[in-house]
């Protein structure tokens, strides 16, 4: 029988309110490059610094970097600032509902959130960047972001078809491409997917430890069956199996990550990445989109993570999206991987028990509350 669902988050649900105010525009289809403009999200609350929060204006300690102060407005130096919480996400108007929603959850549940800054990536050829900006900025006037441009011909002739087509978007790539997308003055980063919902303090993840040589940490799960991310051919290639040979290889979800990006940066990982893909195109050694070549790049040599911060496969399985219930133990992070999400779940009046979670940080504007 499933479990019950922790108090805490019946409370939750219940008693988060999120007021409804005039707010920017989005849609959903097909194509998000070129998506229609149809939905309206609501202005989110503002949410303010405990008085222990450090500055994020001002965190330079050398003469050299004072000397250059006048050089540098304060929207450069949150952007850059050591003392913020950064987290990246794409952008794209497919998923925006479930982007705002995670914006909010983190948020709301940051003892800093006025230290957080968000860099959006969203793709360079999309025709509703302006509004993807104005839908970000309608919600979250006082946030602090930053939307770069991603060129989806960067990666899209080394893509391979998937089983799950909404894997094969170009965006969904981007992560591999953060330490070039963003400025070099930004050196660590948490990495979020847009169908998830935070119940708990992102400087938390973002304080994870990486050791001495690690270049990104992620919750593992090494019960998992690690064979069936590749295939027969890339197993029965000695070759190719042995690049696991003296690793404890086992299986992360990419939607949940921080990153050194310098240490991505000097090892140069999104060409290891760009190999792995490559050579996808000329045999088929996997199914899954852009999670394989992360396994074979980073699986064993990741700095660990509680499962308590990635909740993963609310979203049910590649191709049927069912319900799921909570993996055991506590949670920091929901996250609904797979082929349901919450908000469709919710619109076709066909929710899992657990979408309720995610519901009470929907900003979407009912229909009948629309201004004409």
């Amino acid at each position: 029988m499933p479990r019950p669902l922790p108090e805490f988050f019946l409370v939750l649900s219940l008693y988060i309110l999120i007021p409804a105010a005039a707010a920017a525009t989005i849609a959903v289809s097909a194509d998000p490059a070129t998506t229609p403009i149809s939905q309206q999200f609501k202005e989110a609350p503002k949410f303010y610094n405990s008085l222990e929060c450090p500055s994020i204006t001002d965190t330079r300690d050398s003469d050299a970097e004072q000397e250059n102060e006048n050089e540098e407005n304060d929207g450069d130096r949150v952007l850059c600032s050591e003392n913020a919480v950064h987290v990246a996400m794409t952008l794209d108007a497919a998923y925006i509902r479930g982007s705002m929603a995670a914006v909010l959850s983190v948020l709301q549940h940051s003892s800093c959130p006025q230290n957080t800054v968000f860099h959006f990536v969203a793709s360079a050829t999309a025709a509703n960047a302006s509004l993807l900006r104005a839908t970000i900025a309608g919600s979250f006037p006082y946030l602090n972001f930053e939307i770069y441009p991603f060129q989806d011909s960067a990666v899209a002739g080394l893509i391979s078809t998937s089983i799950r087509s909404a894997l094969d978007c170009p965006l969904n790539y981007a992560r591999s491409y953060l330490a070039d997308l963003l400025p070099p003055c930004v050196k660590k980063v948490v990495y979020l997917d847009s169908d998830l919902v935070l119940v708990d303090d992102i400087a938390k993840l973002a304080a994870t430890p990486l050791g001495d040589n690690s270049v990104l940490a992620a919750p593992e799960y090494c019960n998992a069956n690690f064979t069936f991310y590749f295939t027969p051919s890339f197993w029965s290639n000695p070759s190719l199996s042995l690049t696991f040979a003296n690793r404890k290889a086992c299986y992360f979800n990419t939607g949940v990550m921080v990153i050194d990006l310098e240490r991505w940066r000097a090892g140069d990982y999104t060409t290891k990445i760009e190999e792995w893909m490559e050579l996808q195109k000329r045999m088929r050694i996997y199914e899954l989109g852009s999670l394989p070549p992360f396994l074979l790049v980073f699986a064993g040599n990741i700095a660990p993570v509680d499962h308590r911060w990635n909740q993963h496969g609310l979203g049910g399985d590649n191709y049927r999206g069912l319900c799921r219930d909570l993996h055991p133990g506590p949670v920091s992070l929901l996250h609904w991987s797979g082929k349901g999400k919450p908000w469709a779940r919710l619109d076709a009046s066909r929710p899992c028990p657990l979408d309720a979670l995610w519901a009470p940080y929907d900003l979407l504007k009912p229909t009948f509350s629309f201004d004409s």
